[in-house]
């Protein structure tokens, strides 16, 4: 590692201060992304900025059909809480299925998202269930959230403090993970919300989580698994390494999209 100055501010006011006024700052919540990266001296921020301790970025709310998950809240959090199971159950069984138990209780939904790596699970639950991402500054809507890979539509210094999310009519999360580190190879959610079914896929694509329009459409007309099985996706921009080819990849998004749909009942 590189030399930096490690800071905790007591409140999202002094984290602010303290990242504005750092000649390059980053925010540490869960670390499991920024602490390899800085070990291998990938990275060079003048400051850390530990968030992890603020309370008022942490902790699960609802309130009639919004459940509201603070930035610091923890997957095994979001994964153990009643009150997400009894209003979303899919995000509570996505959390559960994100690394390994130690991942879980470090990991933070904030850090995930704010990251947006190309196979993680949370930003295929924050565009299926078509969520709000709250900042310090502003509420973006997840459809203009992702902005391709590990690219976002956070600006210079702004803090995710929260994700709201509208309980849905019926959803459910299915991914075949990698074996050795649990990232999604491909995961897809599935949602029937109020204004319409939204189809997101985790692992396959290259800029990263993405909207399958034409599953969505189907399933519009007709909520069942068959009604999307002869839908085959484009393996023109997916991902493709030695875990999986695109056309694997495209494959195995109309399977797990099936999967979802069916365990949505």
């Amino acid at each position: 590692m590189y030399e930096f100055d490690y800071k905790r501010p007591a409140s999202l006011a002094d984290a602010v201060s303290a990242l504005q006024a750092a000649e390059d700052g980053q925010l540490l919540a869960g670390g499991h992304t920024l602490l390899p990266t800085l070990k291998q001296r990938l990275a060079r921020p003048s400051d850390l900025i530990d968030i992890s301790q603020i309370g008022e970025l942490s902790g699960i709310s609802v309130d009639g059909d919004t459940v509201t998950i603070g930035a610091t809240t923890t997957h095994g959090e979001v994964e153990g809480s009643d009150a997400v199971r009894g209003a979303i159950p899919a995000l509570a069984d996505l959390a559960g299925m994100i690394g390994d138990p130690q991942v879980r209780h470090r990991g933070t939904i904030g850090g995930s998202i704010a990251n947006n790596d190309p196979a993680a699970d949370y930003p295929g639950a924050v565009l299926g269930l078509g969520a709000t991402v709250v900042t310090n500054n502003r509420e973006i809507a997840a459809d203009d959230f992702f902005q391709g890979l590990f690219e976002t539509a956070l600006d210079e210094g702004e803090i995710i403090t929260a994700v709201r999310f509208t309980k849905p009519e019926k959803a459910a999360y299915m991914k075949f993970p990698q074996p050795a580190s649990r990232f999604s190879l491909v995961g897809a959610f599935v949602a029937k919300t109020s204004d319409g079914v939204r189809v997101a896929v985790t692992g396959a694509g290259q800029d990263g989580v993405f909207r399958v329009t034409e599953m969505e459409q189907a399933l519009d007309a007709n909520f069942s698994a068959d009604a999307i099985a002869s839908i085959a996706v484009s393996d023109a921009d997916l991902n493709s390494d030695i875990h999986g080819s695109a056309e694997y990849r495209a494959h195995l998004v109309g399977v797990m999209a099936k999967r979802a749909v069916a365990a949505c009942g």
